[in-house]
């Protein structure tokens, strides 16, 4: 029986990497089921352009687990800036805290990321941040609280971040179990077209 997200994942016919460790290994449900869900599911599908752009809209919700007002304020707020609105958006939401723990390694998953930041369980320079959906800055340290440090998801953390590493954009010391953000995010790989996105908002 697959669970909701995977047949998010399924019906997109994209890995969106929703659970944690599932997508990497022969038990993912689009490796075991590549078709999408639904007595039709392995029938040929076709969509307009209009289509494929909330196709590609909801890639990006489902991957960053955000609702569409938040989708579409990141727009707004990169239509704004000067650089060009697709990479701006990817590096808002790359830059949200529940992504950041993900990237760090802190977290198996963005959804992971939500709960440690909704929990209590992290800070950035020191203080407690709650709001999975706060950006983080260039130069913001980000941390486990002491107090956390046996929670569930955080249980062998050192042990699990030996051999991770982390991407260019981010600095992690090991030892105090510390990220940074150095740079904006950058060279993100990413399951979906931002592009498509951006001309579904912009009309």
């Amino acid at each position: 029986m697959f669970n909701t997200r995977e047949k998010k994942e399924r019906a997109l016919g994209t890995k969106l990497f929703l659970k944690a460790h599932r997508c990497n290994s022969a038990k993912c449900a689009t490796v075991r089921r590549p078709h999408r869900p639904g007595l039709h599911g392995q029938a040929r599908h076709s969509s307009s352009e209009v289509g494929q752009q909330l196709n590609e809209k909801q890639k990006i919700k489902f991957s960053y687990g955000i609702r569409e007002s938040q989708m579409l304020k990141v727009f707004q707020e990169a239509s704004k800036k000067s650089d060009v609105t697709g990479l701006v958006m990817i590096q808002l939401l790359e830059s949200r805290l529940d992504n950041v723990l993900f990237r760090l390694g802190f977290a198996p998953s963005r959804s992971v990321g939500r709960q440690l930041a909704g929990h209590g369980h992290v800070t950035v320079n020191g203080r407690k941040v709650s709001v999975p959906s706060y950006i983080v800055k260039v130069g913001d340290k980000i941390g486990i609280r002491k107090e956390s440090n046996d929670a569930g998801p955080l249980k062998d953390l050192s042990e699990r971040l030996k051999k991770y590493e982390v991407p260019t954009w981010l600095k992690l010391d090991k030892d105090k179990l510390e990220g940074e953000m150095v740079a904006l995010p950058q060279e993100v790989e990413v399951p979906f077209d931002v592009n498509m996105v951006v001309d579904y908002y912009s009309k």
